[in-house]
């Protein structure tokens, strides 16, 4: 995967815990532009990599923006950035993706949770550029925690921003907004928050008329199995270059596993998005948790399972490593 070596040019705060991070080319090369959705790899350390969407502008070539909320259950990545990256640190970033692309629609609804706000204050920005009709809502806690409040209070001409502050019962589950409470049959919903606050919002706009197809979505958390939590729950992974067998309980994935007994594998997001860690599987039936292959790629002949994230369903799964 192609690399860019950058350097922290700037930090600063972004409302109550949260800090927004710019990058600049070290080579002063040009940045590929990007579009609203987009998201990069930023290699922290060599075994700390993190995924953060980018929230400058996609047409700055000079410079990358992400903006990163210190949670109380990292997982290192903005512990790091709060804590240890400072301005004049030099680590490499992988160029632009996007699995959160806006499609055309002829209205837009954009819900954002926390530091969900990332890339949907991007796609509002876009929209009002190309004169494309949004909402947007915007959920924290209170005022104090919002992120681009200047951004986000602009003269939008073309979409309306509803901030909500939750601390007084106002959450999604006792405030979805009333507008999506009506069946919108040619709009789209734009999503992305933290896990629980996703699973509500997906659950009423299914119960008031949306369809699946409407409703869009990113997370940057690790994915939840549905799998129960006991002494007995587990698997047998088998290595097919040497047979070697290794148990995989419930409270563990196959990564964790495997690195634990000094099997070298790539791993990256740690939440099934990237497929740095996709391996082929020899036999087994896969209990899949990615969200970064297709359905018909988990239903083909030939699988591959995330070893970071996903499980088996069979007592014993053997992979091509």
């Amino acid at each position: 995967m192609e690399k860019i070596q950058v350097v922290v040019k700037s930090m600063s705060l972004q409302g109550d815990g949260n800090i927004e991070v710019v990058f600049k080319s070290k080579d002063k090369m040009t940045l590929p532009i990007w579009e609203a959705g987009a998201h990069i790899d930023v290699y922290l350390t060599p075994m700390l990599i993190r995924q953060y969407s980018l929230v400058g502008h996609p047409l700055d070539e000079q410079h990358y923006t992400i903006c990163v909320k210190r949670e109380s259950s990292s997982r290192g990545g903005s512990e790091f950035i709060h804590d240890t990256l400072r301005v004049g640190h030099e680590l490499m970033i992988s160029l632009p993706r996007n699995y959160f692309k806006l499609a055309p629609s002829n209205e837009y609804y954009l819900v954002a949770g926390g530091i969900g706000i990332t890339p949907i204050l991007t796609m509002a920005e876009y929209l009002e550029q190309s004169k494309k009709q949004f909402k947007l809502f915007y959920y924290v806690k209170t005022i104090d925690q919002v992120a681009f409040l200047e951004r986000l209070r602009a003269d939008f001409q073309h979409g309306t921003i509803e901030i909500i502050e939750t601390m007084d019962g106002k959450g999604i589950r006792n405030s979805f907004p009333d507008v999506l409470k009506e069946t919108q049959k040619d709009s789209q919903m734009y999503l992305c928050g933290p896990q629980g606050f996703m699973d509500v919002c997906i659950e009423k706009s299914l119960l008031h008329g949306w369809s699946n197809e409407q409703i869009f979505f990113e997370a940057f958390a690790p994915i939840k199995t549905n799998i129960p939590i006991s002494p007995d729950n587990g698997f047998q992974v088998r290595l097919s270059s040497t047979g070697e067998t290794f148990h995989v309980p419930n409270d563990k994935t196959i990564a964790t596993v495997l690195i634990e007994n000094n099997i070298n594998i790539p791993i990256s997001c740690e939440i099934g998005m990237c497929g740095a860690c996709l391996t082929q599987v020899v036999c087994g039936e896969v209990d899949h948790q990615d969200t970064v292959q297709s359905d018909e790629e988990k239903q083909a002949d030939q699988q591959y399972i995330a070893l970071c994230c996903s499980r088996a369903k069979s007592t014993v799964l053997e992979i091509n490593l």
